[in-house]
């Protein structure tokens, strides 16, 4: 693989080896990178990630909370219609004549019709008429009179009704239809990461912030090159499909450039001329607006290292037995796409990465978690504290943690990768599966 040019040298816990990248640059380059830097601090919190918690597997729908008081909530409404059916006889037998609890039977059709479909509520409307003739039968009562003034009614609440459950019954087959047509779209724009490539392991948390959604402003790609592996996390600024789009068209570009590109900044010049020229030809289009923050990392087969470079993009955390430290990135570039006049080159880091360490990449709905006092979520100290556990386990605990932490829960997109550097001689070359998967 092809060393990348301004590198910067530093290990996380031990030996630092440092090559003034930016030595060369003007006092002009040196203004520029400062106000690079100032508008990188500035930039507007961007959305969050794009794939399921756990070991690198398909993406899945993130349940917000258990299944079961949703499911309890259905049955109930269900059953609601009909304990009404029960209860106003019952309590209008029980009490005097001239309590009339016969008359809140005029709610189990409108009832019936949230959760039932229109036969349903038909029958449950029938019943209700059918208990009405029966009740006004046993009081004595005329029966024409009184049958025909309630039986209208019912009739009239019936038919509304079993019309409005028809119609929310079509609504719920076209929303379903609409469901999974974005679902297959979604799992289009962003694969599962593959278990393993080359000498390195890959674990992966995911989570949409947008209920039932599979893909947020979040994207990622991890794809075995000649000489290593190269991987790209990001966070398109935004939510929505223009953020989704966005990420699309981000990942298509890393997709063509990692294979060919020289080093990470060659990587990082093609993304930005990717979003330029998507501007140029679709102005209309609210993606062509967007900037994203993107980090991107090269890890060499036969060098004990990993090579960083930073657009807007937090730092990512090394761990190396119980020591963890969060890389410091010397000369982070701005975001991709952000419209600020940078002319400073891209800077790469170079941090130690022997075999046996990990290295989390994450976005800010990591970084930027809070509690209900306003603390940030203590990412060393909590890996820190995971470092005996197996990799598998961590993207579960942190995704628990963090949902514990987080004043409102995991309330913005969130995304880590965990990459694992393989112990030597255990390097091996993806499967056929996991080839297409990372391609």
């Amino acid at each position: 693989m092809h060393g990348s040019p301004d590198t910067n040298r530093t290990g996380p816990a031990d030996t630092t080896r440092t090559t003034g990248a930016a030595a060369g640059a003007t006092g002009a380059a040196r203004t520029a990178r400062t106000a690079r830097t100032a508008g990188a601090a500035g930039v507007p919190r961007t959305a969050g990630a794009v794939d399921r918690a756990g070991t690198a597997e398909p993406a899945r729908p993130a349940h917000r909370g258990p299944r079961r008081p949703a499911e309890f909530r259905y049955l109930l409404g269900r059953a609601l219609p009909f304990l009404v059916l029960v209860a106003a006889p019952l309590a209008d037998v029980l009490t005097a004549p001239e309590e009339r609890f016969d008359r809140f039977l005029v709610a189990a059709p409108a009832l019936a019709a949230v959760t039932w479909g229109a036969r349903g509520t038909l029958a449950v409307g029938a019943l209700a008429m059918g208990t009405t003739a029966l009740l006004t039968l046993g009081r004595g009562d005329r029966l024409l009179p009184a049958l025909l003034a309630g039986q209208t009614v019912l009739a009239v609440v019936t038919l509304a009704a079993s019309l409005s459950s028809q119609a929310r019954r079509r609504r719920e087959v076209e929303l379903r239809r609409v469901s999974e047509v974005a679902e297959t779209a979604q799992r289009a724009v962003l694969r599962p990461l593959p278990r393993r490539l080359g000498g390195v392991d890959l674990r992966l948390l995911y989570e949409a912030s947008a209920a039932g959604a599979h893909v947020g402003g979040d994207f990622y790609k991890a794809l075995k090159v000649r000489g290593g592996v190269r991987i790209m996390l990001g966070d398109v600024q935004g939510k929505g499909l223009a953020a989704v789009e966005a990420a699309s068209l981000l990942l298509g570009s890393f997709r063509e450039a990692a294979y060919t590109a020289p080093g990470l900044p060659a990587i990082a010049e093609r993304l930005e001329a990717s979003m330029a020229r998507y501007a140029e030809r679709a102005p209309e289009s609210t993606a062509a607006d967007r900037f994203a923050t993107v980090l991107l990392a090269e890890i060499p087969d036969d060098e004990p290292v990993v090579r960083l470079l930073s657009c807007g993009h937090p730092a990512p955390v090394v761990q190396r037995g119980a020591v963890v430290r969060t890389v410091e990135l010397s000369s982070p570039s701005v975001p991709i796409h952000l419209p600020v006049p940078v002319d400073a080159p891209f800077t790469v880091d170079e941090v130690t990465f022997a075999p046996g360490d990990r290295m989390l990449m994450f976005t800010d709905g990591v970084s930027e978690t809070r509690d209900r006092h306003g603390a940030f979520y203590p990412l060393e100290r909590r890996m820190r504290g995971w470092a005996a556990e197996p990799a598998d386990r961590i993207p579960d605990l942190l995704k628990e943690d963090l949902a514990r932490f987080g004043a409102h829960g995991l309330d913005d997109d969130t995304t880590a990768v965990l990459v694992v550097r393989g112990e030597a001689g255990e390097e091996t070359l993806p499967s056929h599966e996991e080839h297409l998967i990372g391609v």
